[in-house]
C-alpha cells in the first residue's frame, strides 16, 4: 500500500507543482525615494525625446525599462500613449509606489538626435553613472537640429527632383518642380512659425505645388519654349511625394504590429489627417483651375518611368534628401541611399515577376528593412531611420494625384466616379503594402542580426 502512494505522489510531483517548494518571501531591494525619483525621471525624459523624434512605441518602452535597471530600479512599469507617458514603480508593500506622467510633444523627426539618445542608453547599460548621464541627457537635448533651414529646403527641392527623375521628365520639369517644392516647404515653415495645425501646412502646401502645376500647363498652351511636350502633372506627383514623406508610415505599422494599439491609433489618425490635408489642397487647386479653364487632362494609363538608370538615380537622389530633412549624419545618410537602391530593385524584380504594384512595393520595402535592420546595426545607424528614406521612392505619388484629378474632371458618371476612387485605393494599398514591408522586415531581421552579432563575436573571441 505504501510502495502504490509513494508511486502516486511520485506521478502527482511530475504533473502538479508543488506549493510548499515555493518560497513564501522575496528578497526586496531598499532603495532611497530620491535616487528612485531622479531615476525613473532620467529614464522618462529619454523615453519622451526618442517618441519625440520618431522611435517605436517598443522601443521606447525598451529604452525605458533598460535605463531604470542599469541604475539598480527594477521592475518598472511603462505605459506609452501618443502624447504621455507614464512611468510607476513599486518599492513594496509598506512604501507607496512613485509613478511620473510626462506630456510628449509634436513629434518631430531628427534621427540624428534619436542616434545619440540611442547611443546614451548604451553607455547607461555600460556603467555610466546618474549624474553623468543627466549632463548628458541635458546636452543632447539643447543640441539644435543638425541642418540649417535654407539646406532642409533646398534638400526638400532635391527630393522633387529624385521623382521627376524617376518618371524620366524633362530638365526644365525639373526644375520647376525643384522651385515649386522649395516654395511649398518656405510656406510650411511659415505656417509653423504661425504655430497653425499641420493639417493646414499640408493644404497651403498641396495649394502651392498644384498652382505651380497649373501655370506651367497654362505656359504650354501658350507654346512657350522648351514646354511644348512637359507633363505639368509629374510636378504634383513630386509635390506629394514630399508632404508624405514625413508621415510615420512605417512607426505606425510597427507600433500596431508589436500590439501599442492606443500609440498606432494615433499615429494613423495622424497619417490621415496629414493626407487629407493633401488631398484637399490639390482638390481645392484643381478646381480652381478648372473654373479658370486652366485645367489639363489626366490619361488613365500609368505613366512610363524612366530607364532603370534613370531609375535607380531618383531613387537614391530621394532617399538622401528624406534623410538629410530627418537630419541624418552622413554615415547614416549613405546607408539610407544604398537601400534606397535596393529597395527599387526589389520593387523592379517584384514587377518584373508579374506581381501587382502593391505586392512589388512590399517586396522593396521588406529588402530594404531586413537588411537596413542587419546593416544598421552594425553601424550604429538607427534602424527606422535608414529605413524610412529608403521607401520614400515607392510612396505611390502619381497614384494619388491621377485620381484625384479623375475625381475632380469626371463627368459625374458613376463609371468615372469609381475610376477614380479605385486609383485612390490602389494608391492607399501600395501604401498599406510598404507600411506591412517595411515592419516584417524589421520583424524578421532582429533575430537575424542577433545571430550574425552572436557568430561575429564567437569567432572574435580568443581561443
Amino acid at each position: 500500500m505504501d510502495g502504490r502512494q509513494d508511486w502516486r505522489q511520485r506521478i502527482a510531483r511530475a504533473i502538479r507543482t508543488d506549493p510548499a517548494s515555493r518560497a513564501m518571501t522575496e528578497a526586496l531591494l531598499t532603495i532611497d525615494e530620491v535616487h528612485a525619483r531622479k531615476v525613473i525621471d532620467l529614464a522618462m525624459r529619454i523615453a519622451e525625446a526618442l517618441l519625440t523624434v520618431g522611435a517605436s512605441a517598443n522601443d521606447v518602452t525598451l529604452a525605458t525599462t533598460r535605463v531604470a535597471a542599469a541604475l539598480g530600479i527594477r521592475p518598472v512599469h511603462v505605459d506609452v500613449t501618443y502624447n504621455s507617458i507614464g512611468v510607476s514603480y513599486h518599492r513594496g508593500h509598506d512604501d507607496l509606489p512613485i509613478t511620473l506622467i510626462r506630456v510628449v510633444r509634436a513629434p518631430v523627426p531628427d534621427h540624428a538626435k534619436l542616434q545619440r539618445l540611442q547611443a546614451l542608453v548604451v553607455e547607461i547599460e555600460g556603467g555610466l553613472d546618474l549624474e553623468h548621464a543627466r549632463a548628458r541627457f541635458d546636452a543632447i537635448r539643447r543640441t539644435p537640429f543638425l541642418y540649417r533651414p535654407t539646406f532642409v529646403v533646398l534638400a526638400q527641392g532635391m527630393l522633387a527632383v529624385g521623382v521627376t527623375v524617376l518618371f524620366g521628365a524633362s530638365w526644365i520639369i525639373g526644375l520647376i518642380a525643384f522651385l515649386a517644392s522649395c516654395a511649398a516647404a518656405v510656406a510650411q515653415r511659415g505656417m509653423a512659425r504661425l504655430r497653425l495645425p499641420f493639417f493646414f501646412s499640408q493644404i497651403v502646401g498641396a495649394l502651392v505645388v498644384t498652382a505651380a502645376a497649373t501655370a506651367t500647363s497654362a505656359l504650354a498652351r501658350l507654346e512657350v519654349p522648351l514646354l511644348a511636350d512637359v507633363r505639368p502633372s509629374i510636378i504634383i506627383a513630386a509635390g506629394i511625394v514630399l508632404m508624405l514623406a514625413g508621415l510615420s508610415v512605417v512607426g505606425a505599422a510597427q507600433d500596431a504590429i508589436d500590439g501599442f494599439s492606443l500609440t498606432a491609433g494615433g499615429r494613423i489618425l495622424d497619417l490621415v489627417l496629414s493626407t487629407l490635408g493633401v488631398v484637399i489642397g490639390i482638390l481645392g487647386g484643381l478646381s480652381l483651375a478648372r473654373t479658370l479653364g486652366l485645367g489639363f487632362a489626366v490619361t488613365s494609363e500609368v505613366p512610363a518611368l524612366g530607364s532603370l538608370p534613370l531609375q535607380m538615380t531618383g531613387a537614391v537622389i530621394i532617399a538622401i534628401s528624406v534623410a538629410i530633412m530627418n537630419g541624418a549624419r552622413l554615415r547614416t545618410t549613405l546607408v539610407s541611399a544604398v537601400l534606397g537602391g535596393l529597395a527599387w530593385i526589389g520593387f523592379t524584380i517584384g514587377s518584373g515577376a508579374g506581381a501587382g504594384t502593391p505586392v512589388a512595393s512590399g517586396i522593396g520595402a521588406l529588402v530594404a528593412s531586413l537588411i537596413g535592420i542587419i546593416i544598421g546595426h552594425r553601424l550604429h545607424v538607427p534602424s527606422i531611420a535608414v529605413t524610412t528614406a529608403a521607401i520614400v521612392p515607392l510612396v505611390p505619388g502619381y497614384a494619388v494625384f491621377r485620381g484625384l484629378l479623375q475625381l475632380v474632371e469626371s463627368d459625374g458618371s458613376a463609371a468615372s466616379l469609381v475610376l477614380g476612387v479605385a486609383t485612390l485605393i490602389g494608391a492607399g494599398a501600395v501604401g498599406l503594402a510598404l507600411a506591412s514591408g517595411a515592419s516584417l522586415g524589421l520583424f524578421l531581421g532582429a533575430p537575424l542580426r542577433d545571430s550574425v552579432e552572436s557568430r561575429m563575436r564567437g569567432r572574435a573571441r580568443p581561443r
